[in-house]
């Protein structure tokens, strides 16, 4: 078993360094608000968001097993990190990232991340699709241009801040919003070649600098990056720790698992991933971060789709989003900061739009009772509870279905393992 880098990872960087210098900085311009923004929920600031941002992004895709794949600070690890803030502080966060690092890079020699395809197509394909409605009720307060809601839930914040944004309304956001999604759907189908989600955020920022419109910008970014001490004077606070460093790993691993399988699906044509190597880049990028304050990294499906549907064709372009950041901060801060939030949300609409294919969600729940079941429970759990219960649901309902009378009644529903999955 092959961890590490290959020539082959070499010889896909230089096929097409071009199309992945494009989708590279397409996918950073997508991924700087949402960095800044998840390492202030996380409870450690923007920038902590940054720096996970760069440092874990070019690991994950120096060794990580997905050429597509794109990594950094999430929402659904923020979920997890806040009660490790306030219990054990800023030091007990970084070193839960730092376990839990550990725990990847066993993980993958222990050849686990090969579990991960006797997932069901049901599973995966409803998970994505709720994922990508997630996605986009988290684009509201940038649509409506006002501030995200305290809710625990996506869905519960997201009707505050829908309430919220009808009683203020301001039409420029909500314009800039749907302009920039229109225009990269409608461009990308007849262009496909052409950036427009870099033009259209380009475009938008140029408009609304000139016309002075008044709608809610990125803002001034952190200057620098630097190191951080992690203390380990405290052998009683890692014990402590150990019970979220495994919480974490085990989002880490299913995250970004998840999500390889999902940009396997998009790109088509054979892609499939190394799941055992992507827990080991995963697990190396998560053990160096915590040292320069970063907080714990996975995968993150909504700019790894971007990378997708920008037309990345190696690693390189995951690696030149890192790049990108890290110039951004030392040179471009200040006209970065004037890009809006709306048209950064209509990448995100635009990205979510293609994510789900309703004809392949209809076709699949046709196909058997219990695969309709398990589509319906995984969506509606991961936006009504969040993303490790869905699965979780989705995976016990198919364990235990099967082999009921209603699994006997659908005879053509084989077991997990020999389902057709993502990206097989």
């Amino acid at each position: 078993m092959n961890l590490l880098p290959t020539k082959a990872d070499w010889r896909d960087a230089k096929r097409a360094p071009i199309k992945d210098l494009v989708a590279g900085i397409t996918v950073a311009i997508v991924a700087l608000p949402l960095a800044l923004a998840f390492g202030i929920a996380s409870g450690l600031g923007p920038e902590a968001g940054l720096t996970t941002a760069i440092i874990a992004g070019a690991l994950a895709a120096i060794f990580g097993g997905s050429r597509l794949q794109v990594s950094g600070p999430t929402g659904a690890m923020t979920v997890v990190l806040v009660p490790i803030v306030h219990q054990f502080g800023t030091k007990g966060v970084l070193l839960v990232g730092l376990m839990a690092g550990l725990i990847l890079v066993i993980a993958a020699f222990a050849k686990i991340g090969e579990h991960v395809h006797r997932l069901p197509t049901s599973l995966i394909e409803g998970f994505t699709a709720g994922i990508a409605i997630v996605i986009t009720l988290q684009q509201l307060p940038f649509i409506f241009g006002v501030p995200a809601s305290s809710a625990e839930k996506v869905w519960a914040g997201a009707l505050d801040v829908f309430s919220r944004g009808i009683e203020s309304f301001e039409l420029t956001p909500v314009l800039v919003a749907i302009a920039v999604c229109f225009v990269i759907l409608f461009g990308s189908s007849r262009w496909s070649k052409i950036p427009f989600a870099l033009i259209s955020v380009a475009v938008a920022a140029a408009v609304t600098a000139i016309f002075n419109l008044d709608i809610q910008a990125i803002g001034s970014l952190p200057a620098s990056i630097g190191t951080f001490d992690l203390g380990f004077t405290n052998t009683g606070n890692l014990l402590a720790l150990l019970p979220s460093a495994f919480a974490v790993a085990a989002l880490a691993a299913l995250e970004s698992l998840l999500s390889a399988k999902v940009a396997d699906k998009m790109r088509g044509g054979g892609e499939r991933h190394d799941s055992n190597r992507e827990l080991f880049g995963q697990g190396i990028a998560n053990i160096v971060v915590p040292f320069f304050g970063g907080v714990p990294a996975t995968a993150a499906l909504a700019r790894t789709a971007v990378n997708v549907r920008s037309n990345a064709q190696s690693k390189l372009a995951a690696f030149t989003h890192s790049v990108i950041l890290a110039l951004v901060i030392l040179l471009l801060a200040n006209l970065v900061g004037q890009i809006p939030l709306a048209a950064l949300a209509g990448v995100l609409l635009a990205t979510t739009a293609r994510m789900i294919k309703p004809k392949e969600l209809f076709a699949l729940a046709k196909e058997t009772r219990l695969d309709a079941l398990v589509l319906a429970c995984t969506f509606i759990a991961t936006i009504a509870i969040d993303l490790i219960s869905a699965v979780i649901i989705g995976l016990v309902l198919s364990l235990a279905l099967r082999k009921t009378k209603l699994a006997k009644i659908d005879r053509r529903y084989p077991p997990i393992d020999e389902k057709e999955t993502l990206g097989d």
